[in-house]
């Protein structure tokens, strides 16, 4: 990555590699909360000179470490300060909606020697929509700065009537400060002899609580405590396979940091630094992912998302009584109604999505009580689909924008082109996509039979007839004789969009394919054409939009990877599914910190290592949690709480001798297993299960109860 970004809940902060927020750089650098920049400048310099980089790295993820050193300086042919004496160490984490920094000083030479630290800062309380360059209109202004008791205070008054200031307070007296923003701390040492100065940054919001700013030592062990409890209450996974294990182990972490809460439960934001807000589809999937890990992320998301479900029919905002959210943001144009994202509803994915999620965590937990609390919010969503979704009442849920402002493409790949004839015109909506169409099956076989076991015969009856209809229509609507494989879409007429995508490879996931059709599904995906080496192409090679580096026509995506890995498990096809696994782990040893990002070019594994998307999001949610999904795969794991019984059929790589799979949360209880290979064969045993749950498995002879 050339930047360096921490967050924790809804403040982040995103700097170059050296820990400096310069001006006017390309990636909208600064300390972000609610959508709003409040600092625009935190530079360092040493004599008014620029310090010399040594190292940058945050790959303890809540904390960024950069090391510094001075340059050569001479004055009047006079050493002023000899070439790397200083060294200067930036250590930084967020708790509490609270930015710390401690800026440690160490001197190298043999002598002592006297310097001046200067702290730029500044704070412009921009919206992160216009950084971003995405829009303009109306706002507030600076309305002054105030140097009071070590601190130097920013303030603004938005045209949303809400006043914002930045503080920047400091623990050691400076020489000197100025009220546009330069802080100067003089320092002198003798040789080996070591002093810091602590910055703390806090944002507020007037109307909001005051934000108490802790000791840094306090502070700092408050956050590492929280980071401990977060991994004592996930499943713990052992293997000698070292990039497998590498990838857990950041994926879990990587998921911590994307951790917010606004008073529900925690739930995953998309993605850093641009998507650090709840997102209907992206947080959901990445719970769905989660559920072997931590359940309780897919509460707290299930619950977040019914709070903000539509409740209206307003275009403004794409929204529909009974749909779930696309995404919300909290800054100056969002109060003002200048853009529709207050939350904004464009997204036809996330009201299946969110009946999936809820029914795979009451599978998974037997939490039945939460199923009847959110049964208004299910109701309504299954009344979105049928009544709004379906909007001509063919059976397939379509979408089409009507915001001004709004998003054209409302699917998973919604970029403008993403949605593509053969011959390369783009589709024209309303426009039904394949994936919409298997969510929407799931989500009705999934809730049939969880009303089945709570005695409501009639709900489901009507559920499966309705998924029966749909599973009908969609493969005689869809599917490409002549290509073997489902259309991507149906246009606005009901024509097939034919290009080759990976959308079909979701629905394996939904079990809605004939068994015929799934194995060709699976052969085209793993065929040369969409697989590169490292990752299933979003597009297929050849196709007329496909570019390997575009961002949805023949990129890899390592969350659509995963589903599709799910899928091929669901189906009995782990060969497929741990090739797909295997050429993601090769591609992500080459990312900083073993990090799969958002998504990564399209190219062949065969003309050499994987090539960068230029801006992809990392830490990405979905694509933290896709190395998760691995072990679900490996483990062919499927719990289903109404029948009381654990679906298990485990296998390994083919380089991997042992998987340990400690305090799976099933039901009430935990499930640990360990499988291993030895003389060829798979041996499983498990090591506790105390779910009450039945372990049911097409190789039990392997399994040691």
């Amino acid at each position: 990555m050339e930047y360096r970004v921490i967050k924790e809940n809804d403040l982040f902060l995103l700097t170059d590699e050296r820990g400096n927020i310069t001006e006017n750089h390309q990636y909208g650098l600064g300390l972000y909360a609610k959508d709003t920049r409040f600092l625009n400048k935190l530079n360092i310099k040493i004599n008014g000179e620029d310090p010399i980089l040594l190292s940058s790295k945050a790959d303890e993820n809540y904390m960024a470490t950069i090391l510094l050193t001075n340059p050569h300086m001479e004055n009047d042919e006079e050493v002023v300060l000899w070439r790397e004496s200083i060294e200067i160490q930036r250590k930084r984490f967020i708790n509490n909606g609270v930015l710390y920094e401690a800026i440690t000083l160490k001197n190298y030479s043999p002598k002592r020697i006297t310097f001046s630290i200067t702290v730029e800062v500044d704070a412009d309380f921009t919206d992160m929509f216009i950084v971003r360059g995405f829009q303009t209109g109306k706002v507030g202004k600076r309305t002054g700065q105030l140097v009071k008791d070590k601190s130097l205070i920013f303030t603004y008054q938005g045209s949303d009537n809400l006043s914002r200031e930045t503080s920047i307070s400091w623990d050691r007296e400076p020489a000197k400060v100025t009220e546009t923003g330069e802080i100067t701390f003089h320092f002198t040492l003798e040789h080996a002899q070591e002093e810091e100065v602590v910055l703390t940054i806090r944002p507020q919001i007037a109307g909001e609580d005051e934000i108490e700013i802790l000791p840094m030592t306090e502070a700092l062990h408050e956050l590492r405590t929280s980071y401990k409890q977060w991994e004592c209450s996930t499943t713990k996974v052992k293997t000698d396979h070292e990039t497998l294990q590498r990838l857990i182990t950041r994926g879990l972490s990587d998921i911590r940091v994307l951790l917010s809460d606004v008073g529900y439960g925690p739930f995953p934001v998309a993605g850093l630094p641009w998507y650090g807000v709840l997102f209907g589809r992206d947080s959901l999937i990445t719970a769905l992912q989660m559920l072997p890990f931590n359940p309780e992320v897919a509460k707290g998301t299930l619950r977040t998302l019914a709070v903000h479900q539509g409740k209206e029919n307003n275009p403004w905002r794409d929204e529909q009584p009974g749909k779930i959210m696309h995404e919300i943001r909290y800054g100056e144009l969002a109060n003002t109604n200048q853009i529709p994202f207050t939350p904004y509803y464009g997204t036809v994915d996330a009201t299946p999505l969110f009946i999936i999620l809820l029914t795979e965590y009451v599978k998974w937990t037997g939490d039945f009580a939460l199923l009847n609390d959110l049964q208004p919010n299910l109701d309504a969503a299954f009344a979105w689909i049928n009544e709004y979704g379906d909007r001509d009442g063919d059976s397939f849920v379509e979408y089409h924008q009507e915001s001004s402002k709004g998003i054209a493409n409302q699917g998973w790949k919604d970029s403008a082109d993403a949605v593509v004839h053969r011959n390369g015109e783009f589709a024209k909506s309303p426009i039904a996509l394949a994936e919409v169409q298997g969510y929407v099956y799931q989500a009705k076989m999934g809730m049939a039979s969880l009303y089945q076991a709570v005695h409501k015969q009639a709900e489901a009856t009507l559920l499966k007839d309705e998924a029966a209809l749909l599973k009908a229509k969609f493969n005689e609507q869809f599917w490409m004789e002549d290509k073997s494989f489902y259309a991507i879409a149906l246009d606005q007429n009901k024509e097939k969009v034919g290009t080759i995508t990976t959308n079909p490879g979701h629905v394996l996931l939904s079990e809605m394919l004939d068994e015929d059709k799934a194995d060709k599904v699976a052969t085209m995906l793993l065929s040369d054409k969409m697989h590169s080496g490292y990752g299933i192409r979003t597009m297929g090679e050849d196709e007329a939009a496909y570019n390997p580096i575009s961002y949805h026509d023949g990129s890899i995506w390592p969350h659509d990877n995963s589903l599709i890995i799910l899928g091929l498990s669901k189906t009995g096809k782990q060969e497929e599914a741990n090739k797909v696994m295997e050429g993601l782990m090769q591609a992500a040893q080459h990312f900083e910190y073993d990090r799969l990002p958002e998504l990564f070019c399209g190219y062949s594994s065969k003309l050499g290592k994987p090539v960068k998307y230029p801006v992809a999001c990392s830490p990405h949610a979905w694509a933290a949690a896709t190395p998760l999904t691995f072990i679900q795969s490996l483990l062919q794991l499927f719990p289903n709480s109404p029948s009381k019984e654990i679906h298990l059929n485990p296998c390994l790589l083919d380089n991997m001798n042992e998987l340990n799979v400690q305090g799976i949360n099933i039901g009430t209880g935990i499930l640990s297993m360990t499988v291993k290979r030895e003389d060829g064969q798979i041996l499983v045993s498990i090591d506790e299960n105390t779910t009450g749950y039945k372990v049911v498995s097409s190789s039990l002879q392997r399994i040691d109860l």
